[in-house]
């Protein structure tokens, strides 16, 4: 055997000693899976995105209903199914490692029954968020229209449920291109298809709803054709069988502390937005906070895309009973992740005197956000790391340690640092003016202190 194909030992995985070689091949493959993985994230990302940014052209009411909406039913919906179906990372790809093809398959109809039944309930809460908003004290003209845009959301709902449950199904087999393909096409497709409906059609806002769920559904057809006929997915392809449902209880097992592990620091998130409101001059300190969280999420996307591919290859490898191989993988990938957050980093720190003009021209929201950039910076570094090891433990089918490490990290010590910190920096700045924005370098801390005890 050559010396480049061999990794450590008496490991068993065919491999004895770990070589640059062997590491160069590994990082080859995660990275030809995380580069399309990374763009299949961004482009479903700028969906929301540029939907909010046409709004925003419409006047205040729309764009502060839209926002409000789009928070409410990422908390309550997009969140919930995007982690159930994480839970497809370890099933279906440990499976199909493990050869076991037809339970791909199998799991796939599994996940994708399920989050249809879970879409129920949530699109009964959407229909009565009108209600909900009124209840919780907010403008009746701004609750009315979140209303009906979370309304005119319900069919992106249920086309995301299955969108999610083919794309973890291909990604799993390393079938990554066509779902860089069919995520390009759909926004390529939503973005005349939503100014045409926002501006044209007299819709408004619904409009932006509207044409969100026209491109979930193009983006499904799309893979549903491909994995209809094409030969890469046959070993695979299966019919819908009682099978499918007697399983949905195995993964559920899986589905509920991945749902639990991704919607806990997803919606800490949404937590701080809300926590800031609580702070003196409550506009600048939701504006300030945003246009920072927002930049994270935005940068996101590459650790997430690199998480996805340290998944499969991790739960390939294990399902196939190669540990050693697999452990690899996980070296390979934190590699990457530690070059894309100091790269990342640094030119986000680098920009930091114009990053504040990408979302506002008030020069007070703009000093605050550069003043901020050192710490956001840092947080850039450890949300990649934490990332990266988050698709590494469902990949191994840890997620209910996840789950366990998000709750302690992010509500025992990250929310208590934060309201805590961030209510106790005006008296700081009151009693010395130390010139430093305080007030919101404190609350983003929450993110640093958790992203560490996660880690």
């Amino acid at each position: 055997m050559e010396e480049g194909r061999l990794l450590l030992e008496g490991s068993g995985d065919g491999v004895e000693r770990l070589t640059w070689g062997v590491l160069g091949e590994e990082l080859k493959k995660v990275g030809y899976l995380a580069g399309p993985m990374v763009v299949v994230t961004l482009t479903q990302y700028l969906l929301q995105v540029i939907s909010m940014m046409m709004v925003g052209h419409i006047g205040e009411l729309a764009l502060s209903s839209t926002a409000i909406a789009t928070s409410l039913c990422s908390v309550t919906g997009f969140s919930l199914l995007l982690g159930m179906a994480s839970g497809l990372e370890t099933l279906c790809g440990q499976a199909y490692g493990a050869n076991q093809y037809r339970k791909v398959g199998t799991h796939t109809y599994s996940c994708i029954v399920s989050l249809i039944l879970v879409c129920v309930p949530i699109s009964i809460v959407w229909i009565y968020m009108e209600k909900l908003l009124t209840l919780m004290h907010q403008d009746p003209l701004i609750s009315h229209e979140a209303g009906k845009y979370a309304v005119w959301l319900i069919p992106a709902l249920f086309a995301y449920a299955a969108l999610q449950s083919m794309q973890k199904y291909l990604q799993s087999q390393s079938l990554i291109i066509v779902m860089l393909l069919s995520s390009i096409a759909a926004l390529c497709f939503h973005v005349p298809v939503c100014w045409l409906l926002v501006f044209k059609s007299g819709l408004g806002n619904v409009g932006a709803a509207l044409s969100i769920g026209l491109s979930y559904w193009l983006n499904l057809i799309f893979l549903a054709i491909y994995i209809k006929y094409s030969s890469s997915c046959e070993p695979t392809r299966v019919t819908l069988s009682k099978e499918a449902f007697t399983g949905i209880g195995q993964f559920f097992r899986l589905a509920l502390p991945s749902t639990v592990m991704i919607c806990l620091e997803w919606w800490s998130f949404e937590l701080l937005v809300l926590l800031s409101g609580i702070l003196p001059n409550p506009q600048l300190e939701t504006s300030v906070l945003s246009i920072c969280l927002t930049t994270i999420t935005f940068l996101y996307t590459i650790p997430f895309g690199i998480a996805a591919a340290a998944s499969t290859r991790v739960s390939n490898e294990l399902g196939a009973g190669k540990p050693q191989a697999a452990r690899l993988a996980v070296y390979a990938a934190m590699a990457i992740a530690i070059a894309e957050a100091t790269i990342v980093s640094a030119i986000l720190f680098a920009s930091r005197n114009i990053w504040g003009y990408a979302y506002s021209n008030e020069k007070e929201v703009i000093d605050y956000v550069t003043g901020m950039a050192a710490l956001v910076s840092i947080e850039v570094i450890l949300d990649s790391l934490q990332g990266v090891m988050s698709g590494i433990a469902r990949g191994c089918g840890w997620q209910h340690l996840g789950a366990y490490v998000n709750l302690g990290a992010f509500y025992l010590v990250g929310i208590p640092v934060a309201v805590v910190l961030g209510t106790g920096a005006y008296v700081i700045q009151a009693t010395e003016d130390t010139g430093l924005p305080w007030p919101h370098l404190l609350p983003n801390l929450q993110f640093a202190v958790s992203h560490c005890v996660q880690l």
